[in-house]
């Protein structure tokens, strides 16, 4: 047998034996006309008696209830702590557990969003799911997604932009193309279905999965061919705004288009927050044709579907919209509506802990001008409040008798 004729039948029986551990419909995925392969999954070791411990449940209201001392439903859960605890875990053990209907509410941050807050008891359940399977699934995810991970965030997403715009422009000695992709309407769309099978896929226990089937289920948006779980014969779709555990799960649900960005297209330079992701070149042809198959593979592996109006391909010199900032080859800059909101927002603050907040935020770009300017706010302010009468005692000190 031949080289190349070996390497053919060794694919063709490997391809059936990897198609147990795809969370996709379908014995191989396929994208844009071709198949692909995912490799094995390892598998998540821990035991669903290991999640519903008391052991766990203690460890996770210890970190839950950092905080939130001061919150009247997380004082009425710790007057009988133990009793709510124990009560919860007699009920994972049974298997009897309901979650509880969610508190909806809108804020603006800045644009409206709508969270869902749950109840103090499914939360801790949240934590004592996400402090279990966190650690595990952090493992599998590639280096350069940065949304809701320890040692990740915004600030390393801005360097790492930072560096691959070095890297392929040669330090601005060659054309850097960007393209940009927002996801429409992103936690909305995380469809039960894939996400579950995700899950099955690097998960054996079958009781883990009935746990995470509870607390997906719990929510689903409702809209046009999308329903409320009560009701049968619609698509099941939608994490909310507000639980721990749905910042885990889109990532681990986005981690699939990840592998697929940086194995299948071989995008070096690519980074993703949350629902916003980059990719650096220095061919703007090559990032044209990413284009359809990006689309194509979100649309037919994890119903996705991009934004059109926030999806461009720019030069980096033109500057480049990305996680709050303009980046342009040798600097960046606030983004004028994060600025103006700054401004604002700091107008009427009181506490010089948000004013400092904002200055960190500040000093990782060129803000001067708006450092000095809010600055200055906070001197005029601190000189502006009326100051303690001499004479007296100063509050917090035991005044005696004698010294009067």
């Amino acid at each position: 047998m031949s080289t190349d004729a070996f390497w053919v039948k060794w694919h063709d029986i490997h391809a059936k034996a990897y198609t147990r551990s795809l969370p996709f419909a379908g014995p191989v995925a396929t994208v844009g006309g071709g198949a692909y392969m995912i490799m094995p999954r390892i598998q998540f070791s821990h035991t669903y008696n290991n999640i519903i411990s008391l052991e766990n449940l203690l460890e996770a209201w210890s970190e839950f209830i950092v905080g939130k001392r001061q919150r009247r439903d997380a004082q009425e859960f710790e007057m009988s702590l133990m009793g709510n605890i124990i009560t919860l875990h007699n009920d994972l053990v049974a298997k009897t557990y309901t979650h509880s209907p969610y508190h909806a509410f809108n804020i603006s941050d800045p644009k409206p969003r709508n969270i869902h807050k749950a109840t103090v008891r499914d939360r801790l359940l949240h934590h004592t799911i996400y402090r279990m399977l966190y650690p595990f699934f952090d493992r599998t995810f590639i280096a350069d997604s940065f949304s809701c991970r320890i040692g990740k965030g915004t600030h390393k997403a801005l360097n790492r932009f930072r560096s691959f715009a070095h890297g392929v422009s040669r330090n601005n000695t060659r054309t850097c193309w960007v393209l940009k992709c927002d996801i429409r309407k992103f936690f909305a769309n995380i469809d039960h279905d894939i996400l579950k099978r995700i899950f099955a896929a690097y998960i054996p226990d079958e009781n883990i999965l009935w746990l995470l089937s509870r607390v997906v289920n719990s929510f689903s948006s409702t809209k046009s061919g999308i329903g409320p779980p009560s009701l049968s014969g619609y698509e099941r779709a939608g994490l909310p705004l507000g639980n721990l555990t749905s910042q885990l799960f889109v990532n681990i649900y986005m981690n699939e288009f990840d592998q697929f960005m940086k194995h299948r297209l071989k995008a070096k330079c690519y980074i993703r927050y949350a629902d916003d992701f980059v990719i650096l070149s220095h061919d703007c042809d090559w990032l044209m044709e990413l284009v359809p198959k990006i689309a194509n593979f979100l649309r037919e592996q994890l119903k996705l579907e991009l934004h059109p109006n926030k999806l461009f391909i720019k030069t980096l010199a033109s500057g480049i919209d990305f996680l709050g900032w303009v980046h342009f080859p040798d600097h960046r800059v606030l983004r004028t509506a994060t600025k103006r909101r700054a401004l604002k927002t700091t107008s009427g603050m009181k506490k010089q802990e948000s004013m400092q907040s904002y200055l960190g935020l500040l000093s990782h770009g060129n803000a001067y001008k708006i450092r000095q300017r809010l600055c200055h706010e906070s001197r005029t302010k601190s000189r502006s409040r009326p100051r303690r009468e001499s004479g007296g005692p100063r509050r917090g000190y035991f005044v005696r008798d004698e010294d009067h």
